[in-house]
């Protein structure tokens, strides 16, 4: 499965302005979030309607520039001078969001192609708390910390394909999210700077729509599947962003995991999930339009971490926890993923 979780960034932090004088991030992240789903659910389970409830966590204290450095300044051009240097904001980074994706997913009896066919829909509800303290080399400070509540951008899936074998899954899906989520622009005004446009600090959703499109495999060692090796690879072409002239480049996600099962009761109606698992995040195209902050830069992150889960066969029902540490960011944030996921077949 995957989700629309909306990872924010804060107003300022590395922005620039762009040619009409509004200011944009410094790079746009993708919809797409690799820490969100457990291993297994990139592959299709049995036919059934299923419910899940997806749980993130993601914190940090690091914004990372396009050469993987933490950032702990950033200068804004004045419009007022050309050429000349006009803000200096000093950085206290401080982010930490939560975010839940209930998910409805319904499997079919039916054979497309040879394959099960699947489709689902995931409405997404974030709680942000972003903070960070700015000073200027004048002595004078802005704050802009807030936090927020509300629905954020939706994915919809229509086509999910598996051909499913005793010892492989092959799993082909095809969907988009839609920029249903509170989304604002307003206008400040910033010493040297002057009056700008900015993308207001209480926003949950993107602003845009996305494509996406993606290729998962599982292998089991064994016929009875208590193994297994998933991978997925995931690509994301964004739309135009609403009210900047800028279209974020497109994506490429890489996700690996090792799920094993281990069963706590001679009956085997108690299992024990454990594994580790990690993510590659590519820009491989770059951001167009004269809004464009950082038109030459691609953005990349990765992490590895593990899950440790519970299934209680006779109910159909599994928790799951994972963890990810990231590392080797560049021209994006930097930190950790936490989840606590629930899903029950009905």
């Amino acid at each position: 499965m995957r989700y629309c979780i909306v990872l924010l960034a804060t107003v300022f932090v590395a922005a620039m302005p762009a040619r009409d004088g509004s200011i944009v991030f410094a790079g746009e992240i993708g919809h797409f979030n690799p820490g969100v789903v457990n291993i297994r659910d990139y592959v299709m389970p049995d036919p059934g309607l299923y419910g899940a409830l997806y749980n993130y966590v993601y914190t940090t204290g690091q914004l990372n520039d396009a050469h993987g450095n933490a950032l702990d300044s950033v200068t804004l051009p004045s419009n007022r001078r050309p050429g000349r240097p006009g803000l200096t904001l000093k950085l206290d980074v401080h982010v930490d969001l939560y975010a839940a994706a209930p998910t409805i997913m319904w499997v079919s009896d039916w054979k497309v192609l040879g394959a099960k066919y699947a489709a689902y829909i995931v409405p997404t509800f974030a709680n942000t708390s972003l903070g960070a303290a700015f000073s200027l080399e004048t002595g004078r400070g802005i704050n802009p910390s807030t936090s927020s509540f509300g629905l954020g951008d939706m994915y919809v899936q229509p086509l999910w394909l598996d051909w499913s074998r005793e010892h492989f899954d092959v799993a082909v899906g095809g969907g988009f999210y839609a920029p249903t989520g509170k989304y604002d622009v307003n206008t400040v005004s910033l010493p040297l700077i002057g009056s700008t446009k900015v993308e207001a600090a209480q926003n949950i959703c993107f602003g845009f729509w996305t494509e996406q499109t993606q290729v998962a495999g599982a292998w089991y060692p064994w016929a009875h599947k208590g193994t297994a090796v998933v991978l997925a690879l995931t690509h994301e072409v964004n739309g135009q962003k609403r009210d900047y002239d800028l279209t974020p480049g497109q994506n490429l996600t890489f996700n690996w995991g090792v799920s094993q099962y281990v069963p706590l009761n001679p009956e085997k109606t108690l299992l024990l999930e454990v594994g580790p698992g990690g993510y590659d995040t590519w820009q491989v195209s770059h951001d167009t339009g004269s809004d464009a902050g950082t038109p030459n830069v691609l953005d990349q992150v990765h992490a590895v971490g593990g899950q440790l889960g519970l299934t209680y066969v006779p109910w159909s029902v599994l928790v799951n926890f994972h963890a990810f540490q990231e590392f080797a960011a560049q021209d994006r944030f930097q930190g950790e993923v936490f989840g606590l996921n629930l899903a029950k077949k009905f």
